[in-house]
């Protein structure tokens, strides 16, 4: 991944042709599948929504994280705290 002079916090989101997304101020990774990624960045909790999607880098140290695969949707929420899997995404995401 680039350094774009970041600090360690810093939240960022870099797509390239939809196809690989780089993340910076990734704290945790809640969930992956082939069609989902969820995770807590500096800035809320991130759902990630595509096709035949891959983590190919994971550094939480630096707080980074690559994903492959066709990105269809991003989608933000505030409450850091929806970590139930027994729901839908939406349900999660607009509590």
């Amino acid at each position: 991944m680039e350094n774009y002079n970041k600090t360690p916090t810093d939240h960022r989101l870099v797509i390239d042709n939809r196809e690989l997304l780089h993340v910076t101020g990734v704290v945790h990774v809640d969930s992956f599948d082939d069609e989902e990624v969820v995770l807590e960045t500096e800035q809320g909790l991130l759902a990630v929504r595509g096709e035949d999607l891959h983590i190919k880098q994971l550094n939480l140290e630096k707080g980074e994280l690559a994903i492959e695969g066709l990105i269809l949707e991003l989608a933000y929420s505030e409450d850091r705290r929806l970590r139930d899997r027994g729901k839908s995404l939406f349900e999660r995401l607009f509590k």
